[in-house]
């Protein structure tokens, strides 16, 4: 993978040393030029912003339909928070061919808090990595696992609720309409004059789950009700 450029090249002391200061800056620069772009270009409407609260260990599971989706759902639960609070900028498990094409994209997305996955997703040492980090911050995940053709929440994968069983983490099911039209699959230039709506639910109960097993079984069947939550913001059926 880091031949074909598709994982972090190796960073050196400096960079680790400067990482805390520089993603900080990067990722809030970058959500500010957003901000614009969803607000004043865009018609955004943010919906139960108050179900996701402050804590550390905190989950923000999402349908997905577009490249920029992840920085949606940060910015509109904690921006602009996130410029005094850095713990609040979510980490964002990325697809590898996408993120890590080039250095410059690769550095930017290691100061957006880039998780690389590779092709594929079923990557445990991107797990781990996720374990590590999400019980001291944020973190936003796509159980879907790629964005939407149509513009229907299709079913979760099962890593997302084995991450769930690992961390015990505060579970956020949140529902993205309207960013389909904004950046389409195969566009590069956002589309402006469109409408968009971030809604953000209450905390998923699973403490049934934490008794059972933890297997695959018991992780898709988690994540499964995660995105039943998700289909429910949207007025769709439960099932895809």
């Amino acid at each position: 993978m880091r031949k074909a450029g598709l994982a972090p090249p190796h960073r050196g002391w400096l960079f680790r040393l400067l990482w805390p200061v520089t993603s900080s800056l990067v990722t809030n620069v970058t959500v500010t030029f957003l901000w614009v772009l969803f607000f004043v270009l865009n018609r955004t409407t943010v919906i139960g912003r108050k179900h996701v609260g402050q804590k550390r260990n905190t989950l923000l599971l999402s349908n997905h339909q577009s490249m920029l989706d992840s920085f949606l759902v940060g910015l509109g639960a904690f921006y602009p928070q996130s410029w005094w609070r850095p713990h609040l900028i979510p980490w964002n498990p990325a697809a590898a061919e996408n993120f890590y094409r080039t250095p410059i994209l690769a550095w930017l997305a290691d100061n957006w808090k880039c998780i690389s996955v590779r092709v594929g997703r079923r990557d445990l040492h991107a797990l781990h990595r996720m374990i590590e980090v999400l019980p001291h911050g944020v973190m936003t995940l796509f159980p879907e696992g790629t964005r939407t053709r149509d513009g229907s929440v299709g079913p979760g994968q099962a890593g997302p609720g084995l991450l769930i069983l690992a961390t015990r983490a505060r579970v956020i099911p949140v529902s993205i309409q309207g960013m389909r039209e904004v950046l389409p699959i195969g566009k590069q230039v956002p589309r402006i004059f469109k409408r968009i709506t971030v809604t953000y639910g209450p905390p998923v109960d699973y403490t049934e789950f934490l008794a059972l097993p933890r297997t695959r079984e018991t992780a898709q069947t988690l994540v499964d009700r995660v995105m039943a939550a998700i289909r429910a913001q949207q007025g769709l059926p439960s099932h895809p």
